[in-house]
């Protein structure tokens, strides 16, 4: 995940925010010719959301009757902070964008890799070289033209230091990118250098290897083929090719709409099964199906909502207003007292881990004594019990049961009061009263309030410890995270696999330059490690040196690993077709939207 998806998420926004409450359901009547055609004439954010609205209610006085389309409602929770391709890492984030574009490869539900804008692919002998060929006839939602180059300009876009997207380096493996994202931009020379490097390793072309037309290349039909040059062995990286930082934003789109070009529907055109209708920020996103999507048509309008109170959302649910939510642990004996809510509740593994992060860089989890005082306090199994309600497993390691590299015999730093103390006043602080304020950070709803809550107070009763209760709005705790720079001392945060790969897992998350540094942890010897593993080609040797590096890992106690998740949804018993994977993190069946249908017969 990602998360997709990494997506990187957040713990409560996956547990509790990803609430709703009720919005208003779009107007039936609505002719979608004629909706499209007026958004594309908009071209400011807050023109779009107010001449949509408009557009709409003219729409339905004069229309001529149609069929009533048919509309998955979903709560979303949190409106996401950014939805650039090369610039998202979260999950709600991540949701958007799979529905309007789609990578060259895909995911199918058993998450194996499959051709998606590319029909195939090849390694070289060495797994340097990989060369894509794309679908003939492909285009983008308005019909425009989608070749080779519009991909090459994505990955190049994602490694540019100046994009400085949250997922760069995971494009690392090709020639010249970690040079040319981590280049001073100050020193020009440098950068063009490593950017000419990408440029030989990120090549467009046609099938016979010569150049795309270099005055039009976006025109140029022929451009078909995509070759990536890596300067190490990546056996997996076709896989890379499904995320979200490599999808087809197009370049002209991004130039003309400026900084916030993704808040506007006229911007957002992409190659995925879904076509973004309007964006309503913290409000709505409506979506319909892509009439020039090559795997086929969706069924059914999708419209998100974003809604923080799953206490909220629930009620919307039961009133009927919503068709898919996440189900909130506190609402599960609710829930399966009910007949009727029993039936449509849905529970299956998830793809992702959650952590209490202790931010390296700042006092006291400087100190690992600490750290591992704060571990050895955390009872796991009575916050999956007491706060999950069972939606959860505890946890001592990072990757999750099913997953290639876990580790089922981690002990470390278990829940241990009495050794919880004796590390603390083994530490540079002495005791609690020498520790400086410490701040409890998170997603502000009532329930996470009551969680976040329970958690201090246990902190408080196994190690002593006073801790500030410091909530925060929503999408501004998403911001505050992703930069070591505001991230704060300690806060729940999770991440979903974006592949089952442990690839994925250690160096994309904790390698030197991931997303681990965002909380200032940074080894040497793991990177050492992971770089190694990442370039074994044999299979038993690239898992024992995955195996050393999540123990080194754990060693240094950088968080207080804490349980991994499982999806829980409720779907209502008119949507059909819903195919779920582990990897459901924004919703229940984002994988595949295309293959969901409501039979409005059994709407009451």
């Amino acid at each position: 995940m990602s998360n997709k998806k990494w997506a990187a998420i957040l713990a409560v926004l996956v547990i509790a925010s990803m609430l709703l409450a009720a919005c208003p359901a779009p107007a039936a009547q609505v002719v979608k010719e004629t909706v499209v055609v007026e958004v594309e004439k908009q071209v400011e954010v807050l023109q779009t959301v107010v001449v949509e609205k408009e557009v709409v209610k003219e729409v339905v006085a004069t229309a001529v009757p149609q069929e009533v389309a048919k509309v998955l409602r979903i709560n979303l929770g949190t409106y996401p902070d950014i939805i650039d391709p090369q610039k998202s890492s979260f999950v709600n984030e991540i949701a958007h964008l799979q529905m309007i574009y789609e990578g060259l490869t895909r995911l199918d539900p058993n998450l194996e890799t499959v051709p998606a804008a590319a029909e195939s692919w090849a390694y070289n002998d060495d797994a340097t070289q990989l060369t894509f060929t794309l679908r003939p006839d492909l285009t983008y939602s308005d019909g425009s033209l989608l070749n080779a180059a519009r991909f090459a300009y994505s990955i190049q876009r994602n490694i540019n230091p100046e994009t400085a997207g949250e997922y760069a380096g995971i494009t690392d493996e090709i020639a010249g990118a970690p040079e040319w994202r981590g280049c001073d931009t100050a020193d020009a020379a440098a950068c063009e250098a490593a950017a000419a490097v990408v440029a030989e390793s990120v090549m467009a072309s046609h099938a016979d290897g010569t150049a795309c037309n270099a005055d039009a290349p976006y025109e140029d039909a022929e451009c078909n083929t995509l070759t990536l040059t890596f300067s190490k062995p990546a056996p997996y990286f076709h896989t890379v090719m499904s995320l979200w930082v490599t999808y087809p934003a197009k370049e002209e789109n991004i130039t003309e709409g400026g900084d916030q070009w993704y808040n506007s529907s006229k911007f957002q055109i992409g190659n995925g099964p879904y076509v973004l209708q309007s964006l309503e920020p913290f409000v709505r996103g409506y979506f319909t199906p892509n009439q020039n999507y090559w795997r086929g048509q969706g069924m059914v309008d999708v419209e998100y909502s974003y809604i923080t109170d799953s206490a909220v959302a629930f009620e919307a649910y039961k009133n009927n207003e919503f068709d898919i939510i996440a189900g909130a642990a506190e609402d599960l004996e609710v829930i399966k007292a009910d007949p009727q809510l029993s039936q449509e509740l849905n529970t299956y593994p998830g793809s992702c881990t959650f952590a209490i992060m202790f931010h390296q860089l700042k006092e006291p989890f400087t100190d690992q004594k600490v750290r591992e005082a704060f571990a050895m306090s955390f009872d796991r199994e009575a916050w999956v019990r007491d706060v999950l309600r069972g939606l959860g497993a505890p946890t001592l390691t990072w990757i999750p049961p099913g997953f290639p590299g876990y580790d089922g015999e981690e002990n470390r730093w278990g829940f241990d009061p009495e050794a919880a103390k004796a590390a603390l006043a083994e530490s540079s602080y002495g005791s609690v009263e020498g520790l400086p304020p410490i701040k409890l950070t998170f997603s502000d709803t009532p329930r996470n309030r009551t969680r976040n809550e329970w958690l201090a107070a246990k902190w408080k009763e196994y190690l002593g410890v006073d801790l500030a209760l410091d909530p925060v709005e929503s999408t501004t705790y998403t911001a505050l995270t992703k930069d070591i720079n505001t991230a704060p001392q300690t806060f729940i945060l999770g991440w979903c696999a974006d592949y089952p790969d442990p690839q994925n897992w250690l160096s994309v998350y904790w390698r030197t330059g991931g997303f681990g540094e965002r909380i200032g942890y940074s080894n040497a010897d793991f990177d050492a490690l992971v770089n190694e593993a990442d370039t074994t080609v044999d299979p038993a040797k690239r898992a024992e040196l995955y195996a050393q590096a999540q123990t080194l890992l754990t060693d240094g106690a950088p968080v207080a690993f804490a349980w991994n998740n499982v999806n829980n949804y409720l779907i209502k018993p008119w949507v059909k077709g819903v195919v779920k994977t582990p990897q459901d993190s924004g919703w229940s069946g984002i994988q595949d939207p295309i293959t969901i249908d409501i039979d409005t017969t059994a709407k009451p």
